[in-house]
């Protein structure tokens, strides 16, 4: 188990700022690919968790994903097959949307990104739904530069400013 860091508010200069508590990441197409953890993930949600509350939230289409983040520092919650743009929003919503930074790539994403404090939208080999892109705060090639915003927040000041 690591060590906990403190969370620190970060001041993004003509944005405002952004207390983030929760990382909530949608699994396949995000952290997954064809139900498998992409290489690099867990090393670096077990990194995130030292800060964060690390949160993945799916609807496990592979059925895979506790054996894939077994021994990973997060939280795991499949949800039902449907209504899952509103179950995802449900969870952001109960955790504290204003403390969520909400990652995904899915048409079943985009409620959850517009509403958390930030929404990050990844555009990997399985793309991302337009309209999720567009519901977002910033676009990522990858899951590994999304997660290192939280690991470098000047990073993620530089892409935010004004």
């Amino acid at each position: 188990m690591y060590k906990k860091e403190i969370i620190m508010p970060v001041e993004i200069p003509g944005y405002g700022t952004l207390d983030i508590e929760h990382l909530v990441f949608d699994y396949n197409g995000t952290l997954a690919d064809g139900g498998i953890v992409m290489s690099g993930a867990a090393d670096l949600i077990n990194r995130l968790a030292r800060t964060y509350k690390i949160h993945v939230i799916t609807a496990d289409t592979f059925n895979t994903v506790k054996k894939e983040l077994e021994g990973v520092n997060c939280s795991v919650v499949v949800i039902p097959g449907s209504n899952q743009s509103l179950a995802k929003l449900d969870y952001i919503n109960k955790l504290g949307k204003e403390k969520c930074a909400a990652i995904g790539n899915g048409n079943n994403d985009g409620l959850m990104l517009k509403e958390a404090a930030l929404g990050i939208a990844i555009i990997g080999d399985e793309g991302a739904f337009t309209s999720t892109v567009l519901s977002s705060d910033i676009v990522c090639r990858n899951i590994a530069h999304a997660m290192e915003l939280f690991l470098d927040t000047k990073r993620l000041i530089a892409t935010m400013r004004s």
